[in-house]
């Protein structure tokens, strides 16, 4: 594991989180305002214009944004919506796949 200097994801949870409604239960969102500073900093990163201060920060707003897809992914797989397993999507569905083979010349 490298080590690397980032803002901690805990810095934002106060001010730049929000929980928001999907079908029957809420997920974890950027605000509006750390979404923006989130994408203004992949911007500066393309052009590589990021001070080191910035660099932190979005290593800070990236590991957040990878803990929230973890957790609204297991917020969903228990919703009663999401199937937990992707065959529940096509039980009524006919078999239409297909076993091709050819032969070999000998």
């Amino acid at each position: 594991m490298i080590a690397q200097e980032m803002v901690q994801p805990s810095f934002f949870m106060r001010s730049g989180v929000r929980m928001s409604q999907f079908g029957d239960f809420y997920i974890f969102k950027f605000t509006d305002e750390l979404q923006s500073r989130f994408e203004e900093l992949l911007g500066k990163n393309k052009q590589d214009l990021l001070t080191k201060e910035e660099r932190a920060e979005l290593d800070g707003i990236s590991e957040l944004s990878r803990i929230f897809t973890f957790i609204n992914a297991q917020l969903a797989a228990q919703a009663k919506w999401c199937p937990t397993q992707l065959e529940n999507l096509y039980d009524n569905e006919p078999d239409s796949s297909a076993s091709i083979a050819t032969p070999q010349n000998t």
